[in-house]
C-alpha cells in the first residue's frame, strides 16, 4: 500500500519519508512547479533558434543596405533612375541605360559594379571607361552580388554606388550669402517629390546667383542620382539644406532679417514688381497643382503670382522657381 499523501509508493507533500519521520511541506513550490509558462512563442523569436538567428541577421541586411534606384521608363523611350528609400541614404543605380546616365552627368559614385561574362555591349564599355576617367573604383561582382546589392531590380549586370550627399545646415546658406558680402537669396521647396525638380531648381539658382535650396527632411524629395542628372553639375556648387521642419526654418530666415515669399497662383502681387526683391529673401515653391501648404503659405510675409496668358493653371517647382529668380536677379541688377 502506498504511503499516504503519495502514490507509486512515493510519499507526497505532507506524508512520511522512509525513516518514518514527517516529510516537510514544499512551501507551495510544488505547486508552483506545476503551473504552465503560457504560450511557446514563434520560432523567429525564441533566442538562440536557428529562425531566430536568421530573422536578425535579414533584420540587419535590410537596415544596412542602400537603397535602390532602378530602371524606369520617362515615357520617350529612356531609361532613366527611380530612387527608392531615404534621400540621405546610400544609393545603387542600377541598369545599363541608369548608370551610363549617371556617368555621364558626373554623379559622385564610390564604385561601378560590373558582371562577369557580359555580352558584348557599347554602354558596357563606356560606363567601363567613365569610371575609369573619373577615378571611380570597377569591381567585379558575381550575379548573387549583384542581385543582393541592387535589391533584386533588374541590373543588366551593372551597378553604381552613389555616394551619400551631404546636406548643409540651413543657417550655412545665411552665412554663405554674408561671406560673399551679397543679399541672400534662397530657394525652400514645400512638398516637391520629385527629384529631378530638386536638380532643376539647383541649376536654376546657380544661373542667377542664389546661395543655395532648402528642402524639408520629410515628404520630399532629396539629392539623388535623378537630382544629379537634372542639375548637370551644379549641385557640386549650390548647397542643398536639409530642416527638419520647415515652418521653424522659415521663422530663423525672419528673424535673421530675410522676406518669405511664397509662389502662389493667387498671391497678392507679380513676382516682376516685387519691391522686396533688391533685399534678402527666402522663395518658397509648392508642388505642382498642391501648391504651397497652409501653415507655408500663411508663414511667408507675401505671397506672388507668375502671370500667365496661355491657358496654363500651374507650373512645376522647377519651372517657377527659375522664372522667380530671373525676375530677383533683373531687379537686383537693375538696381545697381
Amino acid at each position: 500500500m502506498s504511503p499516504r499523501g503519495g502514490g507509486q509508493g512515493r510519499p507526497g507533500p505532507g506524508g512520511r519519508a522512509k525513516s518514518g519521520k514527517p516529510r516537510p511541506g514544499t512551501g507551495g513550490q510544488g505547486k508552483r512547479r506545476l503551473e504552465g509558462r503560457g504560450p511557446t512563442p514563434p520560432a523567429h523569436m525564441r533566442p538562440g533558434h536557428p529562425a531566430q538567428r536568421r530573422a536578425a541577421a535579414n533584420a540587419s541586411r535590410a537596415r544596412s543596405a542602400p537603397r535602390v534606384a532602378n530602371v524606369a521608363s520617362d515615357g520617350a523611350g529612356r531609361s532613366v533612375a527611380k530612387s527608392r528609400g531615404p534621400a540621405s541614404g546610400a544609393e545603387v543605380v542600377a541598369g545599363r541605360n541608369a548608370v551610363l546616365e549617371a556617368l555621364r552627368a558626373a554623379v559622385p559614385a564610390t564604385a561601378l559594379h560590373v558582371g562577369p561574362g557580359l555580352d558584348p555591349d557599347d554602354r558596357i564599355g563606356e560606363a567601363v571607361g567613365l569610371a575609369a576617367e573619373t577615378g571611380i573604383p570597377v569591381v567585379e561582382a558575381g550575379r548573387a552580388e549583384l542581385d543582393r546589392l541592387t535589391g533584386g531590380a533588374v541590373h543588366q549586370g551593372l551597378a553604381l554606388r552613389v555616394r551619400p550627399y551631404r546636406y548643409a545646415h540651413p543657417q550655412d546658406l545665411v552665412q554663405r550669402a554674408a561671406a560673399a558680402g551679397e543679399p541672400a537669396l534662397i530657394v525652400a521647396l514645400d512638398g516637391v517629390t520629385d527629384p529631378r525638380n530638386v536638380g532643376a531648381v539647383a541649376r536654376s539658382a546657380g544661373a542667377f546667383g542664389a546661395h543655395g535650396v532648402l528642402v524639408p527632411v520629410r515628404r520630399s524629395a532629396g539629392v539623388t542620382a535623378g537630382a544629379w542628372k537634372a542639375s548637370a553639375g551644379a549641385l557640386a556648387r549650390v548647397p542643398v539644406a536639409q530642416a527638419s521642419n520647415l515652418s521653424a526654418a522659415l521663422t530663423s530666415y525672419q528673424e535673421a532679417g530675410l522676406f518669405a515669399v511664397g509662389l502662389a497662383a493667387d498671391g497678392e502681387a507679380e513676382i516682376g514688381g516685387l519691391d522686396l526683391a533688391d533685399g534678402p529673401i527666402v522663395l518658397v515653391a509648392g508642388a505642382e497643382g498642391r501648391g504651397l501648404s497652409r501653415l507655408i503659405a500663411a508663414r511667408c510675409d507675401v505671397l506672388a503670382r507668375i502671370p500667365m496668358t496661355g491657358g496654363v493653371q500651374s507650373l512645376n517647382a522647377a519651372v517657377a522657381a527659375g522664372i522667380a529668380l530671373y525676375e530677383v536677379a533683373r531687379r537686383r541688377t537693375a538696381a545697381g
